[in-house]
């Protein structure tokens, strides 16, 4: 159970301080939110339908991802037309009602912009294919063959095999760092630049508030075309002829800073707009400070720290929070742990029968961290990864790479709404699976009790925006075995968190004196049960 106190008024009042430093944002998937006409799809006027209730988490945002128009080979990542909604997801005019009722209650709006590639049905590839002379032949990343016609360099696809695949029409290969159906814009090129500044505008001039930029550190190659060196060995399983590399040529140029520069540029022109970068890889930390140093480039950036850790454990958070200090020049993180590539995490970090405890002790913790705070549809009732036989998997990823690579369609299954039948999702069947066990974590049965995950989610974030200390403060971590220690301090407000990242109670804790903000989990004046968190304001 749970114990707060009464929230005093939020910090979001505060005109000093940014809306999105320190705000909580919504991830929402649209093919699983909610499907309104039934089709087995969810779609934007569903998302629309139940704003209600991503309003009454608290939260600041919504971050939809990709539904323009696209074969959806990669489910909207493969975008054929940025200015356009996807028939399956409804229409402009959908997402401006969309737009229009988030912003009725209080919610930002964020979507999701793809500037490293397109699909190869866009209209851009297409002409660029068509020719070398053309006016886009230079718009994508194209190159002879090696004099053995071999690929132009060793660089190897995300999703397994080659980046490179061969183009008759040109008689040249076109680089892919993902699918042979996502050819890689030429980020060097002004035009493709300007182009896809022009797409960012069209969003901001229909309401939207901010971005989540997709693979940004792909947006630019070593045009040399060096091979990538080899990877050092490591205890860590490879499953792709991409984990054998060191990435340092397909992509990270340095002068994709420029370029983001140029999108700040842009998004200054609007009032209060925020943009996040999603940075991957092996040298994530440093392109997430380069990404957002100072005043002219991105807000904030979105790490891989948690979404695909083996183990959530104080040395991984306090590790996290180090790298991003309060200090000039720093930019501020955003935090997530789950999305909708990686494994839920109660599915991840703890033994099936500790899932409860778990999730309400990991909820705290996401609160209670310095940065955005991003939670995934579904992460507020508890929901766990969904086993997808093969014969129904639709991720590309894991149908290429199978058994070896954990289904992404596993976290996608759509939102068990309602607790019988396919759980009030909308068609009677839907493009996932529910999962018989996520229909007993529906909003419906959850919202009729006060003890459930779905109230502590909303008291929890309550608790986060009166508190200038969680919100925006400074943090200090310190980690003693399975014991985690935040001390957060803001506005004359001082924080102390206290979390068991273990399902074994810890004893003769040094438990601080002071109000006790929230409780999960069997906490006592000098102990924490097995995932027990206190948070006291001292």
């Amino acid at each position: 159970m749970a114990s707060l106190s009464k929230p005093a008024l939020s910090p979001q009042a505060d005109p000093a301080v940014e809306w999105w430093r320190g705000a909580a944002i919504y991830q929402i998937y649209p093919r699983s939110f909610m499907d309104a006409n039934r089709d087995g799809i969810g779609d934007l006027p569903g998302i629309t339908q139940r704003l209600d209730h991503v309003a009454s988490l608290g939260v600041d945002a919504i971050w939809i991802s990709p539904f323009f128009t696209s074969p959806m080979k990669d489910f909207g990542y493969d975008v054929s037309d940025y200015r356009d909604v996807d028939p399956i997801f409804g229409t402009l005019a959908d997402f401006d009602a969309l737009v229009a009722r988030a912003h009725e209650l209080g919610l930002k709006v964020l979507i999701d912009q793809v500037y490293s590639h397109t699909s190869d049905e866009h209209a851009w590839f297409v002409e660029s294919r068509a020719s070398r002379d053309n006016e886009k032949a230079d718009w994508y990343v194209w190159a002879d063959a090696k004099p053995d016609g071999t690929p132009p360099s060793n660089w190897q696809s995300v999703f397994g095999g080659p980046a490179w695949t061969w183009d008759a029409r040109r008689g040249q290969y076109y680089l892919h760092n993902f699918l042979s159906c996502q050819p890689q814009l030429n980020g060097h090129n002004p035009d493709v630049q300007e182009a896809l500044l022009g797409v960012a505008r069209f969003w901001l001039d229909r309401g939207v508030d901010g971005f989540r930029i997709d693979a940004l550190n792909f947006a630019m190659h070593d045009p040399q075309l060096r091979d990538n060196p080899p990877a050092p060995l490591t205890d860590r399983p490879r499953t792709r002829p991409f984990d054998f590399q060191r990435k340092i040529h397909n992509m990270s140029h340095p002068d994709i800073s420029g370029f983001i520069e140029r999108i700040r540029a842009v998004t200054d022109e609007y009032d209060a707009i925020f943009t996040v970068a999603e940075v991957g890889g092996d040298e994530a930390e440093a392109e997430m400070k380069a990404f957002t140093h100072g005043d002219t480039r991105l807000n904030s950036a979105y790490g891989f720290n948690f979404l695909y850790a083996d183990r959530l454990t104080p040395g991984l958070v306090c590790a996290a929070l180090a790298e991003w200090p309060e200090e000039d020049g720093i930019g501020w993180p955003s935090w997530a742990f789950e999305n909708h590539d990686a494994p839920r995490a109660v599915s991840r970090w703890c033994a099936p029968e500790d899932r409860d405890q778990f999730a309400r002790m990991k909820l705290l913790l996401l609160a209670s961290l310095r940065g955005n705070i991003i939670l995934y549809q579904g992460e507020e009732l508890g929901l766990t990864q969904v086993d997808i036989p093969f014969e129904q998997l639709k991720d590309p990823e894991a149908i290429a790479n199978w058994p070896l690579t954990l289904s992404r369609d596993g976290a996608r299954t759509p939102m068990p709404w309602e607790s019988e039948g396919e759980g009030g999702f909308g068609a009677s069947t839907p493009w996932l699976p529910l999962g018989e066990e996520n229909l007993a974590r529906s909003v419906a049965l959850q919202s009729a009790d006060p003890a459930s995950l779905l109230a502590l989610t909303r008291e929890v974030i309550a608790l986060r925006n009166a508190s200038p200390a969680l919100r925006h403060g400074s943090a200090a971590c310190h980690a003693d075995g399975a014991l985690l220690r935040l001390e957060r301090v803001g506005d004359g407000e001082r924080i102390v968190c206290l979390f068991n990242l273990s399902p074994n109670p810890l004893h003769d804790i040094p438990v601080p004196q002071g109000e006790t903000l929230c409780s999960v989990n069997s906490v006592t004046s000098d102990s924490l049960g097995p995932y027990g968190a206190l948070v006291v304001r001292v």
